[in-house]
């Protein structure tokens, strides 16, 4: 055999045989590590250049040496909470834009209403929206959208909704209306124009931390560029869950489902993690293209579904659709 076709053929090898083992169940294949540790590869050619013209054992020895090991740490390197999926970035907003100054994040403090009557409170470096609860409200929908954020929801409140958001770049707006009987919150983040946008090391990044009364029935939709999202949703009805991002990160925690809990999760390059209570009925329906699944406590069913015992005679159930390019997806129960 020559010389120069080891490596190429090697990775061809192990490239095979990790989507075999992956596919059958053997291993654990972090998908996701291709798209971040691609340097490896780099690593890798530029070895097999220094050594392009020795032919010696131990100069193959080496050869090989390093395409096994940046392999390894590609399929196996779990590094838990690894990626920050956008830069640590702010926009500077001395400029020479026309907004008025109640919404200047560097005012000391302001308090306006919207036009939709909810209420903004605007201090240095924050806001605070606040939305009150009625009595009447049985069924309510949070749609969520903009990303370059960290989203966090876990805490319930004695008002339908309240939201404590940093702003470093782009600003937040939240808006209301009914659709028959929902009440429906929009929760946006609109861009702001004419601000210098510049890269820091700092931790000046966007935030958002929700609060959610417990007495109505919630859905919920998130639809996000780069983003992290760690949402507790365990004291809450949830009637749906819907999660759409590119490159994110997606920890959820559920509580029981009602009747028909239904949760869909959509990502490009993401990490999504899914906490299910250990005794609720659940049925898992993937299409995953290249991503990696663990499902633990499940029964697979075919190919692309899964299901814990029980599920078929359950009265209560939490249906989970899962899609993704080249993403980890892991449903644990608690």
């Amino acid at each position: 055999m020559r010389n120069d076709r080891i490596i190429p053929g090697l990775i061809l090898v192990l490239i095979g045989a990790a989507f075999l083992l992956h596919n059958y169940g053997y291993i654990h294949v972090h998908f996701v590590n291709f798209l971040y540790l691609w340097p490896i590869f780099l690593v890798i050619g530029g070895v097999n250049l220094i050594f392009a013209n020795n032919r010696s054992p131990w100069a193959t020895v080496v050869k090989i040496a390093v395409v096994i090991a940046g392999f390894a740490l590609l399929i196996f390197g779990n590094f838990g909470n690894r990626y920050h999926f956008w830069p640590r970035t702010y926009y500077d907003y001395r400029n020479d834009n026309n907004n008025d100054n109640s919404d200047d994040d560097d005012d000391d403090s302001d308090s306006t209403s919207n036009k939709s009557g909810i209420t903004v409170t605007k201090e240095e470096g924050h806001s605070l929206f606040s939305e009150q609860y009625t009595a009447d409200t049985r069924i309510a929908k949070l749609n969520i959208s903009g990303g370059g954020t960290t989203y966090n929801l876990s805490d319930t409140t004695n008002q339908l909704f309240a939201a404590t958001t940093k702003e470093f770049f782009g600003k937040y707006e939240l808006t209301h209306h009914k659709q028959d009987s929902v009440y429906v919150l929009d929760f946006n983040m609109q861009k702001n124009h004419g601000h210098s946008f510049s890269w820091n090391g700092d931790n000046k990044a966007n935030s958002a931390t929700f609060k959610l009364n417990p007495n109505p029935i919630w859905e919920i939709d998130v639809e996000t560029g780069a983003t992290e999202l760690n949402f507790d949703l365990s004291k809450f009805k949830v009637r749906s869950l819907k999660l759409s991002g590119g490159a994110a990160s997606f920890h959820v925690k559920l509580g029981q489902p009602m009747a028909a809990t239904n949760v869909e999760v959509s990502t490009g390059v993401s990490e999504v993690v899914i906490n299910i209570p250990q005794n609720a009925a659940c049925s898992i329906t993937t299409d995953s293209g290249l991503s990696s699944n663990q499902f633990d406590g499940f029964t697979k069913k075919s190919d692309d579904s899964y299901e814990t015992p029980g599920f078929a005679n359950a009265k209560n159930k939490l249906r989970l659709k899962i899609s993704g390019g080249i993403s980890d997806f892991k449903v644990t129960r608690y």
